[in-house]
C-alpha cells in the first residue's frame, strides 16, 4: 500500500505535505495529555507491532504493496488523533530509515492509511457497536479501515496521469489510471483487511482486559 518516491506530482504532494503537518500539529494537542505510564507501553508496542506489519510487504504490479497495517486497533482503543499520529510516526520512520514509502509521498501514505484509516476505524467501531455485537463491529472496523486507505492509495495514483502529463498527454509520474489502480489494490488488500479485522478483535480484547486489570 505504501506508495514510494517518484510516483506522485508535486501538484499533489506539496499541498498534501502542508495538510499533514497541519493535522499532525492538532493531533499532537490532542493526545498529549491523554498519554500517562499505564497506556504508554501499549501505545508503544502496537505501534512497534505495526512497523512490522507494514515492513512486510508483497509488490504489486505498478510499484505499490499490499501489507497489513495495525491501525484499527490503535485508533479503537486509544482515539484516532493517537492512532493517526503513531501510524504516521511509523511511516516516517520507515521512509527514512529503511526506504519503504516515500519521503516526496510521504503525506499521501501518511493521510490515507494513518488519517483516513484511524478515523474510519474509531467511526465505525462506534456507529456499528450499538447494532451489531462487540466482536462484530471490531472486525469490520479493522477491515474497513484498510479498504478505504487502499481505496484512496489507489485513487491517489490513479489521478496521477490526469494532472501530471506532457504535451503529448504520456504521464510523468505513475502511468495507470484509476480504472486499473483501485481494483489492482484492492481486491488484495480485501483478504489484508480480514486479516486486520481478526488482528483488531485480538488485540482489543487483549489490551483492554489488560488496561482494565492495572
Amino acid at each position: 500500500m505504501h506508495i514510494p518516491d517518484g510516483m506522485i506530482s508535486p501538484k499533489m504532494y506539496i499541498p498534501l505535505h502542508v495538510v499533514n503537518a497541519g493535522l499532525l500539529i492538532v493531533a499532537y494537542k490532542k493526545i498529549k495529555r491523554e498519554l500517562n505510564e499505564e497506556t504508554l507501553p501499549y501505545i508503544a508496542s502496537l505501534s512497534a507491532l505495526s512497523f512490522v506489519l507494514m515492513f512486510l510487504q508483497v509488490p504489486l504490479p505498478g510499484g505499490t504493496s499490499v501489507h497489513g497495517v495495525g491501525v484499527a486497533p490503535l485508533a479503537i482503543i486509544f482515539g484516532p488523533w493517537l492512532g493517526y499520529f503513531a501510524i504516521a510516526l511509523v511511516l516516517l520512520l520507515q521512509a527514512v530509515l529503511l526506504g519503504v514509502g516515500g519521503i516526496t509521498s510521504y503525506s499521501v501514505n501518511a493521510l490515507c492509511i494513518g488519517f483516513l484509516g484511524s478515523f474510519v476505524a474509531y467511526y465505525s467501531f462506534k456507529i456499528l457497536k450499538p447494532i451489531f455485537k462487540e466482536k462484530v463491529s471490531l472486525l469490520v472496523a479493522g477491515f474497513l479501515a484498510i479498504i478505504v486507505a487502499a481505496l484512496f492509495i489507489a485513487i491517489s495514483l490513479g489521478l496521477q496521469p490526469l494532472i501530471a502529463h506532457d504535451a503529448q498527454g504520456t504521464p510523468l509520474f505513475f502511468p495507470f489510471g484509476i480504472r486499473t489502480t483501485v481494483p489492482v489494490l484492492l481486491v488484495p488488500h480485501i483478504f489484508v483487511g480480514i486479516g486486520e479485522g481478526i488482528l483488531t478483535l485480538f488485540l482489543y480484547e487483549f489490551v483492554k482486559g489488560r488496561i482494565s486489570n492495572e
